[in-house]
């Protein structure tokens, strides 16, 4: 950043903290609420996505409304950060190219002229011969297989994007369709490269792919590239065909037209380095007054990161559109909702008889990663933490309904719940389970009893169109009143909420679109080859077969598991009621389970 960009964005920052510090109570208002939510869902902190100078500037301003409300700083070196690293992004090394052997005749094709690696391809080299493979899609069940009859083993292939039904958006060939899953079919076909075009049916531009990152944690296992049409014809010369007449073919007859391609050979080097950042989890800390129960702690957490700019990758909704995502509500309403009542608690610090740790979460739209890197280096003894309060899209209040997670997680949760909804009258939508797509699912993997409050989706959610202005303030404090309430219960009542895990329904039936399902939960906060599992759902078929917390996945039935990615893969090859044979990884040791797949709802 230059210097005067810095000045201008100190003085908007800086003259924002003056501001919502001009405005403040003890008690939880509408007009405190609004200014934080003005601050942290401003155009000036760019979306806060995580790495971000915007996130930076957004936890500098938490850091600041904790020191204003004499909180403890509980991060690194006496600070309210607790710091970690992630991976952001990707970028080409300096060993990038391909050179072909067409006929005899060497051709060198230039890097983001006429190639350009895919950002999950593994980093490596490859010489060899090529295969054609159609789109690469292998459905027998579906009467078509692009690798039926051809060897790819230790060779590269070349593929099209999509599916021969590209422009059908209930096709049945859609679920094969994903370059992931194309790379990962190739890689246990045993291919060691693959080469992807799209074709004129799906274009009009003939146009390389971005490189862009897919938050998948892991690379595919196989080197990747992406070819223009004008390139892969030149491959296919050989054969006498091109990219249009072979695409034409197969999508006119729906049937495979895979083939080696003679005289042909590649040369292949690939280097893509993981961008690496730094991010903060903003902890502040309050001490209870019972001299036994201070020593257990209660959690109040949201997340502060939301998704910058958008564009590819990035999650949002409306991924064409680079456009400031501001997350007013998503999650700039728990945040904001988070600065008061940390506000309120210590203000009426006396009444405290437990202590209380307020936390704002980064990474979260990256999986969880600031609540993972937490559990896993807390600063706190972890065993000291009797329950997790969660606030993550607050702030949208509709027909009073509330969503409530986590009332299965400890004895006297639901009624909790609904004792103290007896003043708010919300319509409760209440969850026993404590996973769930946002922090607190990091907390009941390490046996913490758990609640997450959510007023629920709309039409803004992870679009630029999530700004301030659309909150329900009164609603939303209506919220904050009764996760007050629930605090202030967990904070007084003695003995501590005991943990429970919740079990999961079993699930019958069958029909299209039915999945196979283990009742696993990936833990995001650790990058290791294969996926980790941060716990496993109560009475599901996982639980049954023995995985547990902490181990890692590295075979599902015949498919190596590298990645979140390849584990998605590998439970589509297979049916409810099949007998899989994984294989983990469980500190030093390596076992092997049989897991019998249940069905997904």
């Amino acid at each position: 950043m230059n210097t005067i960009r810095r000045s201008v964005f100190s003085i908007f920052v800086v003259g924002g903290f003056a501001f919502a510090q001009s405005q403040r109570s003890s008690e939880i208002t509408v007009e405190e609420l609004k200014a934080h939510l003005r601050i942290l869902a401003s155009d000036e902190l760019e979306g806060r996505r995580a790495g971000s100078r915007g996130a930076d500037a957004a936890a500098e301003y938490l850091a600041t409304e904790f020191s204003a409300s004499k909180l403890e700083p509980k991060g690194d070196d006496n600070t309210y950060y607790q710091e970690f690293e992630f991976v952001a992004g990707v970028e080409l090394g300096k060993k990038n190219s391909l050179l072909l052997d067409v006929d005899g005749k060497a051709i060198s094709l230039k890097l983001h002229v006429d190639a350009r690696p895919l950002g999950f391809s593994d980093t490596g080299a490859f010489e060899g011969s090529v295969v054609v493979a159609g789109y690469g899609i292998s459905a027998p069940q579906r009467n078509y297989d692009d690798y039926e009859g051809i060897d790819v083993r230790d060779r590269a292939v070349l593929l099209l994007r999509h599916h021969p039904e590209g422009e059908n958006p209930h096709s049945e060939f859609g679920q094969y369709s994903s370059l992931r899953h194309k790379a990962v079919k190739a890689r246990e076909k045993g291919a060691k490269a693959i080469i992807l075009v799209t074709g004129p049916a799906d274009t009009d531009k003939d146009e390389l792919m971005k490189l862009s990152y897919d938050q998948s944690v892991g690379n595919a296992g196989i080197l990747a590239l992406n070819l223009t049409q004008h390139a892969a014809d030149r491959m296919l010369a050989a054969a006498g065909t091109t990219v249009e007449k072979l695409q034409e073919e197969i999508n006119g007859s729906k049937k495979p037209r895979s083939f080696i391609l003679n005289n042909v050979r590649v040369n292949i080097d690939v280097e893509v380095l993981h961008v690496r950042k730094k991010t903060r989890n903003v902890i502040g800390f309050l001490e209870g007054n019972d001299p036994y129960l201070k020593q257990e702690i209660v959690v109040i957490g949201a997340h502060y990161d939301h998704l910058g700019y958008g564009g590819e990758s990035s999650g949002s909704l409306s991924p064409d559109t680079l456009a400031i995502h501001n997350g007013a509500d998503d999650n700039g309403s728990g945040t904001a909702g988070l600065v008061e009542l940390a506000e309120y608690f210590s203000a009426h610090r006396d009444d405290l008889k437990r202590s209380t740790l307020f936390i704002s979460f980064s990474g979260e739209e990256m999986g969880l990663l600031g609540s993972a890197y937490f559990v896993n280096n807390p600063p706190v003894p972890l065993e000291h933490v009797t329950a997790m309060l969660n606030m993550d899209m607050i702030g949208r209040l509709r027909d009073h309904s509330l969503i409530v997670y986590g009332v299965g997680t400890s004895p006297g949760f639901e009624d909790l719940a609904r004792q103290h909804n007896a003043d708010s009258g919300f319509v409760l939508k209440l969850n026993k389970d404590g996973f769930g797509p946002s922090d607190h699912s990091s907390f009941y993997g390490k046996a913490i009893p758990v609640f997450h409050f959510f007023t629920d989706l709309h039409a803004d959610y992870h679009r630029p169109s999530d700004d301030w202005d659309k909150i329900n303030y009164g609603g939303m404090k209506q919220v904050l009143e009764y996760v007050r309430a629930i605090a202030t219960d967990l904070n007084r009542v003695d003995p501590r909420p005991s943990y429970v895990r919740v079990e999961t329904p079993r699930t019958t039936g069958a029909g299209r679109g039915i999945r196979s399902y283990t009742g696993t939960i990936p833990d995001f906060g650790e990058q290791v080859e294969g996926m980790k599992l941060s716990g496993v759902r109560e009475g599901s078929p996982a639980a049954d077969a023995g995985l547990q917390a902490g181990d890692v996945i590295i075979r599902f039935g015949t498919i190596e598991i590298k990645s979140l990615y390849d584990y998605t893969f590998a439970l589509g090859e297979y049916k409810p009621g099949d007998e899989v044979r994984v294989v983990i990884r469980r500190g030093d040791e390596t076992k092997s389970l049989t897991v019998v797949l249940g069905q997904r709802n």
